[in-house]
């Protein structure tokens, strides 16, 4: 029975991972149909609360007194901590709009992977061990690879190279905060209110870049893909999935959405990806693998 439980977190983390990474080449996608990224951003955001709502009715309906509810400073912890979801679909966004290839945008975001390793170590004043240290050194090198910086570091623009990583330190003060709050409450009631904080980041930055005009249609096109995969979907699957995979082997699995969005960004909007490329991906996946397996101890 624990082995089908794990197996099933591992097939839920996966799913989850997996939807995170098509994101990227479906907003690509609605930049080339000519929307802005207030309305993708405004659109995802306004249409992922919705069917949020929805499921959360739909919990309530059906296990009734069951559900235990967030108190209400419990629900302003979950808004604040939600707003750094928010800027990272903000900033993500941005990073694509600002000419950022797709398959370089999601190796930006990763670099969580070492943001995390430095957050850890300052909230709980200790040195990384040596181990973390030589992943994040594997991290950066396969970053430059990835990324191709050896022979497009003239080539990139440095805006939307700035986006992409101020997109990875917020979804690094997401994956942080989101696991430490109200955590006793139904993923999807966490989710919900995490994603009214992230509304009001989206409609502030939608009011500013306001240019007097806003196409409603992306809410029944675009908007809906970009809800389903980017906001409603994923938060699901992983929160039910993490308890079963555990953290170590759910991370490994995680980092499917690497893989994901490149080949995504390979396939379908034929972005070159080079052989040196893929060998920094595969070097990234290679750390994160380093960092959450444990190996076994000399007696």
């Amino acid at each position: 029975m624990e082995q089908r439980n794990v197996l099933k977190g591992v097939i839920l983390v996966g799913l989850g991972a997996s939807s995170y990474g098509m994101l990227a080449t479906f907003v690509k996608l609605a930049y080339d149909k000519g929307y802005t990224t207030a309305e993708v951003t405004a659109s995802q955001m306004f249409l992922g609360i919705l069917g949020m709502l929805l499921i959360n009715m739909f919990q309530k309906a059906k296990k009734k007194d069951e559900v235990v509810r967030a108190s209400a400073n419990e629900r302003s912890k979950l808004m604040i901590a939600g707003t750094s979801m928010g800027f990272t679909s903000v900033f993500y966004y941005l990073a694509v709009y600002f000419g950022i290839p797709v398959s370089i945008c999601i190796v930006l975001l990763m670099q969580t992977v070492w943001m995390s390793v430095f957050l850890e170590s300052i909230i709980a004043k200790e040195v990384p061990s040596a181990k973390k240290l030589f992943a994040v050194a594997i991290v950066l090198a396969g970053t430059v690879l990835a990324a191709n910086l050896i022979s497009n570091i003239n080539a990139l623009n440095i805006t939307g190279v700035s986006f992409g990583l101020l997109a990875a330190a917020s979804f690094t003060a997401t994956m942080f905060t989101s696991n430490t709050i109200a955590t006793h409450v139904s993923s999807a009631q966490r989710s919900l209110f995490m994603l009214f904080g992230g509304g009001v980041v989206v409609l502030a930055f939608t009011a500013y870049t306001w240019t007097g005009s806003f196409n409603f249609e992306i809410f029944l096109t675009w908007g809906l893909i970009l809800a389903l995969f980017g906001t409603i979907i994923p938060p699901i699957l992983l929160n039910a999935g993490f308890p079963h995979a555990g953290l170590g082997l759910g991370s490994i699995v995680a980092s499917m959405e690497l893989p994901v969005s490149v080949m995504m960004a390979f396939i379908v909007l034929q972005e070159k990806v080079s052989l040196l490329q893929w060998t920094g991906i595969a070097m990234i996946l290679g750390a994160i693998v380093l960092m959450n397996v444990k190996l076994p101890s000399r007696k």
